[in-house]
């Protein structure tokens, strides 16, 4: 019998665009689409909302996040780790 492997979760790398409530950041993940008709190739951003536990991350910085169950109405992802800080 063949064993199922549980399907590891997604982690997403992006930008703090916000980090104004309490211990919850917003993280802008960009990424580039080719238009359907014209081929040219769009920039298009989702926003994340991640808890931080620890209240760590700043504007600016990278950060990588994971998806979680849902922690809130709009929280569905966690911050993993810090990868650069802002300058």
């Amino acid at each position: 019998m063949s064993e199922l492997k549980r399907s590891s979760r997604k982690e997403r790398t992006g930008i703090v665009v916000s980090n104004k409530m309490d211990k919850t950041i917003v993280v802008g993940i960009q990424r580039q689409v080719r238009h359907p008709i014209y081929g040219k190739f769009i920039k298009k951003t989702s926003r994340l909302f991640a808890h931080d536990e620890k209240e760590q991350a700043q504007e600016g910085d990278m950060v990588r996040v994971a998806e979680v169950r849902p922690l809130s109405k709009h929280k569905r992802w966690r911050l993993l780790e810090i990868v650069e800080r802002a300058k």
